[in-house]
């Protein structure tokens, strides 16, 4: 997970946001207002909807790669996530600093899983419990911070650290603090296995296949780069590097490069490239 820039929405998208958002609120109580948010979410979310189609265009402006999960930055996004599910948070369902935007096989696991520092108990996390089936009345969840990553206000890689090396650990996360109980190692956990970025083997070979293929882009750069080439074609290898998918394999070469001797040798031939 890398830190995501989102543009802010034109006028008339983000009233939209805010009128279905009311009409959510105005449904009455919580109950209904869980009711209200799943039925509109449906309504709302289509192509066919203007301010969706630009919710939608700029979530996919905001992917890695060639629209790539903004978490697992692999698979193909192409599902509006609620960072806090709707179905807790309804007067979150319309909010665009509550979307981003994912794939199937981290949307899935999620779901509806949520957990938080709750204000009464701000040390501990707290795993809100899903609503009971065909509950007549529904409790709305504690009042908290919330406890997953957020990578549009926050750097993920502030919070944990991708092992570029090949041991058991290997292009897996782990937690930046090493202090179990500080909220920091506590965030940085529970995001890694509520997403199951570890877990995946795929992820995980996927992202040592991008550590191979940055380092050769990398060489092909220095190439072209000492063999006389234009600025504007080393331009382009430029835009390649930063428009693959799996960035925080980049990111993670040009924080660790000085402890990976193969890196420090590729980045002092070309310490320009520390900027991308």
């Amino acid at each position: 997970m890398i830190r995501l820039y989102p543009p802010a929405l034109s006028q008339p998208t983000a009233d939209s946001l805010v009128a279905y958002g009311q009409q959510v609120v105005d449904a009455g109580n919580y109950t209904a207002q869980v009711a209200e948010a799943a039925k509109r979410f449906k309504q709302y979310n289509t192509q066919q909807n203007r301010a969706f189609a630009e919710v939608r265009k700029h979530l996919g402006d905001m992917c890695c790669g060639p629209r790539r999960c903004h978490y697992c930055e692999d698979s193909v996004a192409d599902e509006v996530e609620h960072m806090a599910p709707k179905s807790l948070y309804p007067d979150r369902a319309f909010s665009w600093d509550n979307y981003c935007y994912a794939c199937g096989p981290c949307n899935g696991p999620k779901n509806n899983k949520y957990t938080v520092f709750r204000h009464s108990n701000p040390d501990s996390l707290y795993k809100i419990p899903p609503h009971p089936d065909k509950a007549l009345v529904l409790s709305p969840p504690p009042a908290g911070v919330d406890a997953l990553i957020d990578p549009r206000r926050e750097n993920p890689l502030a919070f944990m650290m991708l092992d570029l090396g090949g041991g058991a650990l290997g292009f897996r996360f782990s937690e930046l603090d090493d202090d179990p109980d500080s909220r920091d190692f506590k965030r940085a956990n529970y995001t890694i296995e509520v997403l199951h970025l570890n877990t995946r083997t795929e992820l995980v070979r996927a992202r040592r296949l991008a550590y191979t293929n940055f380092r050769a882009r990398l060489q092909a750069y220095i190439h072209e780069r000492d063999n006389g080439a234009t600025s504007t074609h080393l331009a382009d290898l430029q835009q390649h590097i930063q428009d693959e998918s799996h960035q925080t394999v980049w990111q993670e070469m040009k924080r660790q490069y000085h402890i990976i001797p193969e890196l420090t040798r590729l980045f002092a031939e070309a310490p320009e490239a520390l900027g991308w």
